[in-house]
């Protein structure tokens, strides 16, 4: 579980950070320099790892959720993307129990996902 308080030592918040970031379906392999600065300054502001969970499960959920008819998006290339989700957040926290629901609904889709591939 992540812990609600951002953690003291930047470099170790950035790599929380960006070690959840790259978990995700449809990003990249590696995190690049911009990926780094935006998670040290997530950090700098004070947004708890739990706000930036949330955000990367919820915005990775809305993309996932799309119809597959529709045309495919282009793969996320940098933490900015949820950036917006990230302030979505800030203003309409989630609960705990919404929390795991993102996390296991991100991982149902990521199977959607492999399986209409295979198609």
């Amino acid at each position: 579980m992540i812990s609600r308080n951002p953690l003291a030592n930047v470099d170790e918040y950035a790599a929380t950070a960006l070690k959840l970031y790259l978990q995700l379906p449809e990003t990249p392999l590696k995190a690049s320099t911009n990926d780094k600065r935006t998670a040290e300054t997530l950090c700098a502001r004070g947004i708890s790892l739990a706000t930036v969970e949330s955000a990367l499960l919820l915005g990775t959920v809305r993309r996932l959720s799309r119809s597959p008819e529709m045309p495919p998006l282009s793969p996320i290339h940098s933490l900015a993307y949820f950036l917006p989700v990230i302030e979505e957040i800030l203003y309409n926290p989630v609960s705990d129990d919404y929390l795991v629901y993102l996390r296991r609904k991100v991982e149902s889709l990521r199977g959607r996902e492999k399986a209409f591939k295979r198609r």
